[in-house]
């Protein structure tokens, strides 16, 4: 018996402001101003919520009630960085699949506001058994090249993402998938080499995207730069390192969306995006630097958006990287970082202490992790034993984000305390994506949104032998425990067996210090407050398809 059900999906658009002030004039006044900074904005965020918010004067709600939100026009998005792809099979970063999921492409299954699992291309599905999962589709959808949606598109998308001449980074995602069957026109099979209770978690995200069979055959892996789905928007165009545009798509089988088109806009400098969204230039700017927000908060012309996310922040080692090879070091460095300081003094108190790389409202998180406690001696005691008594010099590499740039330069000086001599370097962000993906890092900062809510796509990524380098495992971290237990929890349908295992899991990379878990995420965005229908999902997602703008 087929499970059917409704929904309505509210999707919209977000911005998030962000800072960029000069290096070295931060390096100079970074220790001075570290305690002023966090009082002032402990004291301005008082009282904030990490539920879904919209914070601006009562004045300016009043006037935004009064005012009629309007359909069409152009919506502006101002962001920090370019998409290093449009490929859902190739993109590895939410910042670029934010350009397109539930956009241009869209999956089968989808996850509404409460993250439960939804009809979106298939209306309907089942599992005849634990190997199978059958899928019913719509019979209305055209992908944009004017190709019918069928379970022959369907099955050639999952065929290209596991072809090794591909070499689609994604292909570890849907090992598990012996072939896809097309039964009917309109039903489609996945048969599975075992058991996966994950799947629709992974369909739902941007991985899951169903692709043009028309494209798949004329682009190849330029598909990245000509993107053909089925959403509610076409792509248009692409100015590397200035804008992506993408414009309605007036034969969308659902509910069409507010704005007739969207500019994702490329403006590096934090200030000047602010300045954007103040006079209308932009209507909505990300990411938002923690230092923007009284800025915000206190203008007449721009509103704050804060709503509680999945992802987590941390410090990362690269196992291939001596010293940080020895458990020791990494121990003791895992000692000798300050969190508290650095989550008050760095972000302001925007997020929480994280104690795992999986937040709480993820599928599998363990909440009794006690993590490392601040102990400078012992962190000395153990480089010590390492054979580092006098410490060592190393580097930490971080994308050029302020509060980034901010953490680098507190875990420089809090490291110099037990002798080791960091050297920050600053890359922009798909240079530090590129270098991460291909081990040119010692220690890194990074973050994971785990866009599934599932703990399996963390682990999976993060922590899997078979995830090294743009898959996701920057820490280039091998244990065989821990692989078997990742694939072990992909196969039990338990869900308090599966929790089991992925507490084992946390447990195993906090005794290794494979990283250091910095604050669990938030999202925070600015808006024009001509913007309406802001919605930023937990997983970090931008949803620009309910927005208007007056």
């Amino acid at each position: 018996m087929f499970v059917r059900i409704f929904t309505i999906i509210q999707i919209s658009d977000d911005q998030q402001l962000k800072e960029k002030g000069d290096k070295e004039m931060r390096k100079k006044a970074w220790l001075g101003k570290f305690l002023a900074v966090s009082l002032t904005f402990a004291i301005a965020l008082t009282g904030c919520s990490s539920g879904n918010t919209n914070t601006s004067g009562d004045a300016n709600n009043s006037k935004q009630e009064a005012s009629e939100p309007k359909e069409g026009g152009t919506l502006i998005v101002a962001r920090l960085s370019d998409a290093e792809n449009l490929d859902p099979q190739f993109s590895s970063t939410i910042n670029a699949a934010s350009v397109f999921h539930h956009t241009i492409y869209e999956g089968l299954v989808q996850r509404d506001k409460n993250m439960e699992f939804q009809p979106m291309l298939a209306k309907e599905w089942n599992q005849p058994d634990e190997w199978t999962w059958e899928f019913k589709l719509r019979e209305d959808v055209v992908f944009h090249d004017g190709t019918p949606l069928t379970s022959e598109a369907v099955k050639k998308t999952f065929e290209r993402v596991l072809d090794k001449e591909v070499a689609s980074p994604k292909a570890g995602l849907f090992k598990m998938i012996k072939e896809v069957k097309a039964i009917d026109e309109y039903t489609v099979q996945f048969i599975l080499t075992e058991p996966f209770s994950p799947l629709l978690s992974i369909l739902a995200n941007h991985e899951g995207g169903i692709l043009s069979p028309k494209a798949i055959e004329q682009f190849g892996k330029q598909l990245s730069q000509n993107p053909v789905g089925t959403g509610p928007f076409k792509f248009q165009a692409w100015t590397a390192g200035q804008e992506i545009q993408l414009v309605k798509n007036e034969q969308y089988w659902g509910k069409q969306p507010k704005v007739d088109k969207v500019v994702y806009r490329v403006v590096p400098e934090d200030t000047t995006r602010v300045a954007m969204v103040q006079t209308g230039e932009a209507h909505i700017a990300e990411p938002v630097p923690v230092t923007e927000i009284e800025r915000i908060q206190g203008s007449k012309d721009m509103e704050l958006y804060r709503s509680s996310a999945f992802g987590t922040e941390f410090i990362g080692f690269n196992f291939k990287s001596k010293p940080f090879d020895d458990i020791r070091v990494r121990q003791a460095i895992n000692y000798a970082i300050e969190s508290n300081v650095i989550l008050q003094g760095v972000y302001n108190n925007v997020g929480s202490k994280a104690n795992s790389l999986l937040g709480p409202q993820v599928f599998g998180y363990h909440k009794d992790l006690k993590g490392y406690e601040y102990n400078v001696n012992k962190a000395k005691q153990l480089l010590a034993e390492a054979g580092y008594p006098n410490g060592f010099k190393t580097s930490l590499v971080t994308m050029d984000q302020k509060e980034r740039v901010n953490l680098a330069e507190v875990v420089q000086s809090q490291l110099k305390g037990i002798g080791i001599e960091l050297e920050v370097k600053v890359m922009e962000y798909g240079a530090f994506v590129s270098a991460l993906g291909k081990g040119e890092s010692e220690m890194f900062i990074s973050s994971w949104r785990n866009a599934t809510g599932d703990a399996d796509y963390n682990q999976y990524h993060l922590f899997h032998g078979s995830s090294h380098g743009a898959s996701g495992n920057y820490f280039f971290y091998t244990n065989e425990e821990v692989d078997k237990l990742i694939e072990e929890g992909r196969l039990v349908s338990d869900s308090e067996k599966r929790k089991e295992i992925y507490a084992k899991l946390q447990e195993i990379q906090e005794e290794e210090a494979v990283f250091i878990p910095v604050r669990i995420l938030e999202n925070i965005a600015a808006t024009n407050n001509n913007v309406q229908g802001l919605y930023i999902n937990p997983s970090g997602y931008l949803m620009v398809n309910e927005v208007t703008v007056k």
